[in-house]
């Protein structure tokens, strides 16, 4: 099974792109206006253990800024909570995830504010539920190919439940160990082919390791992802 985290944008025109940025900053400043007015009754839904409460304004905001975006409200990592709008690796939506990012409040002492879903700290530390049963990341394995001249890494992921489960679980267990360990943007940026191995390769790393790997390529690389 394979998949294609590196989508590249077509080169566009100096004015397409001054046009979309002038854009992408006005839309900015009406989502955080809108955020200010629906701030209040968010805290309240949040601190009554019901989040969802909010869901519907908060996708209208979040829709206004740009249809393909996507929003969830986490756990944060400074504050109580997060809120991550994502272009999920689409590069035509980063000039309005990047408006908005610039545009956020600082100094927000129950919300940050992320424009990709940010690593877990410790994924081997995590358990996902697929199918009625329950897989520890801390047995995932990674095998990965160093692709330098391009900045990418190709990869074979494996777990000893895989042979278990239907194709779209095992599917889900091969991907959701790559966002935990690098993170919605590191992983869209370095990931080039994802395969599902059901045996352990030679060679294979843990989810630690393997996050080193790619954070120190990204280091080293150009950034050629704009």
């Amino acid at each position: 099974m394979l998949r294609f985290f590196r989508r590249r944008a077509d080169q566009d025109a100096p004015d397409e792109v001054d046009d979309v940025a002038a854009d992408a900053r006005a839309k900015a400043a009406e989502f955080w206006r809108r955020w200010d007015e629906l701030l209040p009754e968010l805290a309240a839904a949040l601190g009554e253990g019901n989040p969802q409460q909010l869901d519907e304004e908060l996708a209208a905001a979040v829709t206004a800024l740009h249809p393909d975006l996507a929003f969830s409200v986490e756990q944060g990592e400074r504050t109580s909570y997060a809120l991550v709008v994502s272009g999920q690796g689409d590069p035509r939506v980063r000039p309005y995830t990047d408006a908005w990012l610039a545009a956020a409040p600082r100094g927000d002492l129950l919300f940050e504010y992320h424009d990709a879903v940010p690593p877990v700290p410790d994924p081997t530390q995590v358990t996902v539920n697929l199918a009625g049963e329950r897989y520890r990341l801390a047995e995932v394995r990674v095998f990965a190919q160093v692709d330098e001249a391009g900045g990418l890494v190709d990869v074979a992921v494996h777990h000893p439940g895989f042979a278990e489960l239907e194709p779209a679980a095992r599917s889900a267990l091969t991907f959701l160990p790559l966002d935990a360990a690098l993170g919605e943007r590191l992983a869209a940026d370095r990931l080039g082919r994802v395969e599902t191995a059901e045996r352990e390769p030679q060679g294979a790393v843990g989810l630690l390791e393997f996050r080193e790997l790619v954070r120190g390529l990204a280091a080293a690389a150009p950034d050629d992802a704009e």
